[in-house]
């Protein structure tokens, strides 16, 4: 049975079409459920008792669970709990334009980046778009507050779990739906080259994000195992393609970890490599853990990585911490309950 959460709008036209409905009363469902916030079928007081039972025998109304919170400086981390028991995170932080969360596309991650905690965890299995939807209204439950924006770069690759992300994006974007605006939704990838190139096909308006982290195929190959099979050129030369059929300004993800990829030379590198791009990079402080490897980038080097950029002509930003002292800062999220 399909969980109606995990329907777009034209799914449910296509739906009541097919049972002798009108497809207008699509919009009342999606109106009662991301509008009025109403869960149970039966509470759908503008549909007939009997499409009311219709509704209830064909699809599911079942919601993922709240496991555990734990709250931050401006920040919250949330543990969910999947109908299957597997576990997921997602994090809201709270930006001066609003609110935001972060939310995750997979139970673990095939992509194994190095500097990555999700990426320790072996993928499972892809979310449904429903696990994704939910993440944001359980979220919005919670705190009694609408979500502002949405970012896809918790635990997963999202274009690794496309069909389900597209439907994630599509629902809360619906002006019917969570009616979340395009440009405050943005998807992350580390660079599946093929779902870059059909992303830029669906016009969405959304924002996409690269995860490059690194200038080069040298010291890209040893942090990201993705490069071996889509090297930095071939990734750049699809975000070009991208931008040239979308007239949409990229953000460049760039971690900064401590004597690996954070050399002025790497920066000059990089530059050289964007020069000319409508892109803008984001510098992120690496958030150290106890299992991996990797140090983050004192202020100085940072400093010097921006300014290089800069004065190469490079848009950049160096992207503001918090989350971190309860694991919830960008490449923490690990799906634990301990």
């Amino acid at each position: 049975m399909k969980n109606i959460f995990g329907l777009i709008r034209e799914d449910l036209e296509e739906y009541f079409l097919s049972i002798g409905e009108k497809k207008f009363k699509a919009t009342q469902v999606f109106e009662w459920l991301y509008i009025h916030k109403k869960w149970n079928i039966n509470e759908f007081s503008n549909i007939k008792k009997d499409i009311q039972n219709k509704l209830s025998e064909d699809f599911s109304t079942d919601f993922i669970k709240i496991e555990i919170v734990e709250e931050g400086p401006l920040v919250k981390k949330f543990l969910f709990r999947l109908l299957d028991g597997e576990k997921i995170e997602a994090v809201l932080m709270e930006h001066d334009y609003g609110l935001s969360v972060c939310v995750s596309s997979q139970v673990g991650c095939n992509m194994g980046c190095r500097f990555c905690e999700s990426g320790r965890l072996k993928k499972v299995r892809n979310l449904e778009a429903y696990e994704i939807v939910e993440q944001i209204l359980l979220i919005e439950k919670y705190i009694g507050k609408r979500i502002d924006s949405v970012v896809m770069m918790g635990i997963g690759e999202p274009f690794d779990n496309y069909d389900n992300i597209i439907k994630f994006i599509k629902i809360i974007n619906d002006a019917k739906g969570l009616a979340i605006g395009a440009r405050h939704i943005t998807v992350s990838t580390c660079g599946l080259v093929p779902k870059i190139k059909e992303f830029s096909d669906l016009d969405l308006q959304v924002n996409l994000a690269l995860s490059l982290h690194a200038p080069s195929d040298e010291i890209r190959n040893k942090i990201m195992p993705v490069n071996k099979v889509y090297s930095v050129d071939t990734v750049i030369q699809a975000i070009k393609d991208y931008i040239a059929k979308t007239n949409r300004r990229v953000t460049i993800e760039y971690v900064m970890l401590n004597m690996v990829n954070d050399k002025k030379e790497d920066a000059i590198e990089l530059a050289k490599l964007l020069r000319g791009m409508n892109v803008y990079v984001n510098l992120i402080p690496y958030n150290e853990t106890n299992n991996i490897d990797f140090a983050k980038s004192d202020k100085k080097r940072i400093d010097i990585f921006y300014e290089t950029l800069k004065n190469n002509g490079i848009n950049v930003t160096v992207r503001r911490e918090f989350g971190g002292n309860i694991k919830a800062a960008c490449g923490q999220l690990r799906s634990e309950s301990d």
